[in-house]
């Protein structure tokens, strides 16, 4: 198929699955090799970042057939089944001399989400030995702490038969019966499908249906038979509880005191070398390869420059390169400002950050680094398919201001950073 048929068929069965009628397969074209990056992109994306419970059903339905197709040996039914299993939230019952904690991949998740999971998994088990299991520029992030260990997983981009690679590293490092996994909706394990280790030593934070429980005096509230079969990780009825407008960070701080019943958990970096202390501005207008995480121009170049105006030194991440590194440098010859530039690793970058007085970029990775950090922040956040993306991935530190863009009003926009900057100062 054609790119463009591709993503044809990918947003057809998205449409489907928002309307509440999920096709019964994925279309078999869609499992060719030259739709991979629609199917993920497009499809994959479109049903996990609505954050819908019946959206999460939909996935399991579809992905465990794409798994089976793919890997050969794998019945569809019984993935299915295990994931209707391991989605329950239960407190983790053994003492595990090991505890492996799944990289989700992306940098800005393992700082928001990830490394919630690694404070709680240091502080209930303080003998244990402490895994992270992703990248490396990952583990980068948190590799100056001494009770991490590392072990290396990728993650390899492409079709499914590639994305499907990690699985049979990740049996071999969670075999052991000593071993307890905490996956918090990796990637590396397709959002909870693949089994890597027995079932009661495996427990999924599945970030795109939780929701915390509601207050209540019983001390144990996950062992509750009434609670509503959202929490449960079933499709939502009328029933059901009212979805929160909690981050992720701080569901994934719930579900850790579910979990683990470790109170506060909380996001935290570790960098091995720290930047020196700096009174300036650390900038990314990186979007992820999505577009509609930007303003039209000339909202970056009118951004720089009024940042500049404040008279603090600017740093401006050039991310990957390409695209990216040309817009921004085109942006500050718009602005008229000759900013200091970084291209290096992004955990440099991150250190560039936490050692800033202030950060401000579009929703990337950066932001989450800052809230971690307790670096004030300015977040322009667009793009978002619905509410819920946005309330999920915004940060929630007492020195974030997040700009919400509904609609892509540069001077509205350019209006809201000036009075977040005032607040700052």
């Amino acid at each position: 198929m054609t790119s463009t048929s591709c993503s044809a068929a990918a947003e057809q069965v998205l449409a489907q699955c928002l309307a509440g009628r999920p096709p019964a397969t994925l279309p078999p074209a869609l499992l060719e090799d030259a739709c991979a990056p629609a199917l993920f992109s497009i499809l994959v994306e479109g049903l996990a970042d609505r954050f819908e419970p019946a959206l999460c059903d939909a996935y399991v339905r579809l992905f465990s057939q794409a798994i089976a197709q793919s890997a050969g040996g794998v019945d569809a039914a019984a993935l299915a089944a295990r994931y209707q299993r391991v989605r329950r939230v239960r407190p983790v019952a053994i003492d595990p001399a090991r505890v492996i904690v799944l990289s989700r991949v992306t940098l800005g998740a393992d700082v928001a989400v990830t490394s919630v999971l690694l404070d709680a998994a240091k502080r209930r088990f303080p003998h244990a030995r402490i895994v992270f299991a992703g990248p490396r520029k990952n583990f980068d992030l948190f590799a100056g702490d001494f009770r991490l260990e590392h072990a290396e997983v990728a993650y390899l981009r492409g079709t499914l038969g590639r994305r499907l690679a990690a699985w049979s590293d990740l049996r071999a490092l969670c075999r052991g019966e000593d071993s307890l996994v905490l996956d918090p909706d990796s990637r590396l394990t397709q959002l909870g499908l693949l089994p890597i280790c027995a079932e009661d030593r495996y427990h999924l934070f599945e970030s795109r249906a939780y929701t915390a429980p509601l207050p209540t005096s019983d001390p144990n509230p996950s062992h509750d038979p009434n609670r509503s079969r959202d929490r449960q990780g079933a499709v939502a009825g009328p029933d059901a509880e009212s979805p929160t407008a909690q981050s992720l960070s701080e569901l994934a701080a719930a579900w850790a005191r579910e979990t683990l019943q470790v109170d506060d958990a909380s996001p935290y970096l570790a960098l091995a070398t720290p930047a020196e202390t700096k009174p300036g501005i650390a900038i990314s207008l990186g979007v992820g390869e999505n577009p509609a995480k930007r303003l039209p121009d000339p909202f970056e170049e009118k951004l720089l420059a009024m940042l500049a105006a404040t008279g603090l030194p600017l740093t401006i991440d050039k991310g990957a390169g390409g695209e990216e590194a040309a817009r921004v440098v085109e942006a500050c010859r718009r602005a008229g400002i000759e900013p200091t530039f970084w291209e290096g690793s992004f955990a440099g970058f991150a250190a560039i950050v936490a050692a800033s007085r202030l950060y401000v970029g579009y929703d990337s990775a950066g932001q989450h680094v800052a809230a971690a950090a307790g670096v004030p922040l300015i977040s322009i956040f667009a793009g978002f398919p619905t509410p819920r993306m946005f309330e999920r991935w915004r940060p929630t530190t007492k020195t974030a201001h997040v700009i919400r863009v509904d609609s892509p009003d540069v001077d509205s926009t350019l209006a809201q950073v000036r009075d977040a900057l005032a607040r700052v100062e």
